[in-house]
């Protein structure tokens, strides 16, 4: 056996769970429903602003088998920029949806660049080309690089679309060369798309357009063969757009041949791929005559395939649909329904089996399995797709869930008989038992329960412990009922640090069974840098349930085990090497770099303005009507998925009478909640004398000296471009200055009796909207009290002239930056500015042991005065700041990584 493992260099992509694109995947399918121009229920959604709605059909890409789903906004009537940033960010906080990458679709690149600043994990963009010039090319793939997205090429240059053979292969052939040698992109991120155009479209220069493209993918893969192919798949077919039936047909023998030509992912639905053995004969003949351009001499393959479609668009396929395998014995129906995915008759049928077979395991281990194996042997062969084989699990999973309670009582029975014969304790002897359990936090299950089912059927015993368990009772029980296997599960990302805790506590009791890790948040990378290390006896991450079998097998295998650990710890060892030495793509400064480039104040110049008090002011029952001309409407309308500039949405095309509508349903609501007094606006603010020395702010108050730390950017800038830190705002004790700085916290108190009182009437719409407006009242009051704090009570800017619309742009001097947001990412700093403003005493707001809010609808912040404070984000920080910062801070380090992790590099 090798001392070493490579590292293969294939296409790793990801959402909330990693992707690879290993050769025997065999295809991989992209999504094309939520893409607007694929989709015409899709478009009417987002151009109604249906964003919620919108999100089902994103659902039903992915149950449907998508691997990867392509988002694509370009519609004359859409604000792409917006409608992309709206539909991701809403997407991200779906995980059943979210679990796949995502491939932001644009022919605009600042739709592009919008959709990267919102998804998560590694996604892919479609796409670039050279059609505007080397220049421009070079320039999007260095942005797509630096978002660590892989990129998608059209094989389009100057002239134009590639639609030769030779012409596909040169144009892709240069972008590589161009990417990899100038840009730096590796190989295994370049996805080209030689261009899929129509056939049979009764132009003869159109007719070697299929074979162009399987050619050109042949020759690209030879030439570059890290690189994979991707193309439209529905693109193909477009002649025959209203016949599904035909369509269909195309699309599966397009991409046998694809595929077997070296093509690696298509953008397809998922939902409508017919296999390939399963096409009509007659119907399949004739689309390879028309896609591999043979018999096609006048386009007489073209007209036969016309003709034909003619016909099963007159029957209907309703009509057409073969219920022939009905006849056929339940062994054969089982297969059938299991290659077609047809869960319309599994539960009679799975009745049947269990009726003709002497154990109801008998059926899993005998025509179940068979119909599987049918399935493995199409898919590799290329005839099946993954979303098809995706279904055939489903298939199984329903039929082995008929059969579960009659497998179980069989057992009770058993167990029955032997305690009576006084043989109990040979029953499950030789059945290896694996315990399953979503760790302590997290209540998300799916993935742990498919795992248990595929373990199941394939004869362990599975000790399913649920969520939300807690690491004792984990162990406890794998002691207690001598677990062979112990396999983890979680979805939320503070469900990781619960596993490292488990690891270690499995490491110092002394235990020995092999740890599987899975779930969405998880990963090889953060197994083998986090987890692996903390227990000696084997950790293992479990991609899917298809790999849970193989896993579980090699750990119980008493010949397999040891080598197969050691191949294991082998890989993981050299994974985190390769994270450790792992360098940044970014340019960075060091922390004393960094300190050297501060803002340039001229302090001798500068007057700090004294506030009109020092210490604080409190707010006890702040006037709501005062506040109502503060309200910014455009984040309510958004909370309704109404997207659009305030008042303008008002008179929009399309949901300007919606708008309309609800905009008066809401001030009809405010003027209850005003004149009711429904609510009460409880908020607190304060100054005091402040200095600063480096990234530190000194705080003067009630004879004691408070502590406040900030971060700096790191980031490498172009020359007179300082690295930010809010410190630079103050001025330092040097300077001989007083200067001062401010916060604020602010609350709506008074909204649950009326949620109750809603929910009690059923009433969700009055229900969202208060919630809604009680957000928009706490910022609309941070925003008053700012006014009132620059004009009044810190009065540094007394004569400032601004409309509302102004406001809401930040064309103010001076910023109220929030603890735990871009400028200050460290949350725990929230805990200095309650305690300086006495927050909890005298507005109720409490800190959670997140540090979030309550009640939600809350904010705090500090106050800048200076007039060149700016709103900023810090961006990555290095290791050394972070030590830096945690001296100065005096806290914990593994406290302030865990809690700067989001932006330390």
């Amino acid at each position: 056996m090798s001392s070493a493992i490579t590292i293969k260099p294939y296409l790793r992509l990801s959402g909330l769970e990693p992707l690879v694109i290993r050769p025997e995947m065999n295809f991989v399918n992209v999504g094309e429903r939520t893409n607007v121009t694929g989709s015409k229920k899709f478009a009417r959604l987002i151009r109604e602003n249906k964003y919620e709605e919108a999100l089902s059909v994103a659902r039903q890409q992915v149950e449907g088998g998508a691997q990867v789903l392509d988002v694509n906004m370009d519609d004359a009537l859409l604000e792409g920029v917006s409608a992309m940033t709206t539909f991701l960010n809403l997407l991200q906080s779906e995980p059943d949806i979210a679990r796949i990458p995502i491939m932001i679709d644009s022919s605009k690149f600042e739709i592009i660049e919008a959709g990267l600043k919102c998804v998560q994990g590694k996604c892919i963009v479609n796409s670039i080309s050279l059609k505007e010039g080397e220049a421009k090319f070079i320039e999007q793939a260095i942005v797509c690089k630096s978002y660590g997205a892989a990129v998608i090429v059209m094989a389009f240059d100057e002239v134009g679309q590639a639609d030769t053979k030779e012409r596909k292969v040169e144009i892709c052939h240069r972008a590589y060369k161009i990417l990899t040698e100038q840009v730096g992109i590796a190989p295994q991120d370049i996805i080209f798309d030689p261009n899929i155009f129509a056939v049979a479209t009764g132009i003869e220069e159109h007719n070697n357009y299929a074979v162009d493209f399987i050619e050109a993918t042949r020759e690209i893969k030879k030439l570059m063969p890290l690189t994979k192919v991707s193309g439209g798949v529905s693109n193909v077919s477009f002649s025959f757009r209203g016949n599904d039936h035909v369509r269909e047909a195309i699309h599966s023998v397009f991409l046998f041949y694809a595929i077997k030509a070296g093509m690696d992912m298509g953008i397809v639905n998922a939902g409508q791929l017919v296999v390939y053995d399963e096409i009509e004969p007659t119907l399949r003949d004739l689309c390879e005559d028309v896609l591999l351009n043979r018999n096609n001499d006048n386009n007489e393959a073209t007209d036969k395939l016309i003709a034909h479609a003619e016909t099963v668009k007159a029957k209907g396929k309703v009509e057409v649909k073969d219920e022939a395998w009905r006849n056929e014995p339940v062994e054969k129906r089982l297969a059938h329904s299991l290659v077609n995915g047809i869960t319309d008759y599994i539960d009679a049928d799975t009745e049947e089996a269990r009726q003709k077979y002497p154990k109801p395991l008998d059926v899993i281990e005998g025509p179940l399995m068979d119909g599987m194996n049918i399935v493995g042997d199409l898919f590799g062969a290329g005839k099946m797709f993954l979303p098809q084989v995706v279904k055939s699990a489903r298939v199984m999973k329903k039929s082995v869930a008929i059969l579960t309670p009659y497998i179980e009582a069989e057992k009770e029975a058993r167990k029955q008989a032997n305690l009576a014969a006084g043989t109990a304790n040979t029953e499950t002897a030789g059945a290896a038992k694996i315990l399953l359990a979503t760790v302590k936090g997290d209540v998300h299950d799916i993935g742990k329960n498919i795992v248990g089912v595929v373990l199941g059927c394939n004869g362990y015993d599975i000790i399913d412990l649920g969520v939300m368990v807690p690491a004792d009772k984990i162990l406890e029980t794998a002691e207690k009922e001598k677990a062979d296997i112990i396999g983890l599960s979680g979805l939320i990302t503070p469900s990781l640090d619960e596993m490292v805790h488990i690891a270690k506590e499995m490491k110092r009791r002394g235990m020995n069974q092999p740890l599987l890790i899975g779930g969405a948040t998880t990963s090889r990378i953060h197994t083998s840098v986090k987890i692996a290390p903390e227990y000696d006896n084997g950790v293992v991450h479990v991609l899917d349930a298809s790999r849970s079998v193989t896993v579980a097998g090699s750990l119980l295998n008493k010949e397999q085990k040891e080598d197969f650990l050691a191949g294991i710890s082998t890989e993981y060892k050299k994974l985190k090497e390769n994270f450790d030495n792992k360098k940044p793509v970014k340019q960075y400064l060091t922390y004393a770099e960094a300190l050297q480039n501060k803002v340039d104040v001229n302090w001798a110049e500068y007057e700090p303005t004294v506030p009109t008090f020092i210490g604080t002011k409190v707010f006890e029952d702040y006037d709501l009507a005062s506040l109502r001309p503060f309200i910014d409407w455009k984040p309510f309308f958004i909370a309704w998925e109404m997207h659009g500039n305030f008042p303008d949405i008002l008179t929009d095309n399309v949901v300007g009478k919606e708008a309309t509508k609800l905009y008066e349903d809401a001030n009809k609501l405010l003027d209850q909640i005003i004149a009711e007094k429904w609510l009460t606006a409880k908020g607190t603010i304060g100054f005091w004398e402040a200095s600063s020395k480096d990234d530190d702010v000194f705080v003067q108050h009630d004879g004691q000296e408070t502590k406040l730390c900030f971060l700096r950017q790191q980031i490498k800038k172009a020359p007179g471009q300082p690295n930010l830190s809010l410190a630079d705002f103050i001025a330092p004790a040097a300077a001989g200055k007083k200067d001062y700085i401010g916060a604020f916290a602010v609350t709506l108190h008074g909204i649950e009796e009326h949620i109750r009182r809603f929910e009690a009437a059923h009433d969700d719409y009055n229900k969202i909207m208060l919630q809604a407006l009680a957000d928009r009242f706490a910022e609309a009051f941070a925003e008053a009290l700012h006014l009132h704090t620059r004009k009044e009570y810190w009065g540094y800017d007394k004569d400032e002239q601004l409309n509302n619309e102004e406001l809401i742009k930040e064309q103010y001097v001076g910023i109220r930056p929030a603890p735990g947001y871009p400028a200050c990412p460290d949350h725990t700093e929230k805990y200095k500015l309650f305690d300086l403003l006495n927050a909890t005493e005298t507005t109720g707001i409490q800190l959670t042991e997140s540090l979030a809010m309550f009640p939600a609808s809350s904010v705090c912040g500090w106050y800048f005065s200076n007039p060149k404070s700016q709103y900023y984000g810090v961006g990555k920080i290095q290791q050394d700041q972070l030590e830096d910062y945690t001296e100065r801070k005096g806290l914990p380090a593994a406290e302030m990584e865990r809690w700067l992790s989001p932006v330390l590099e």
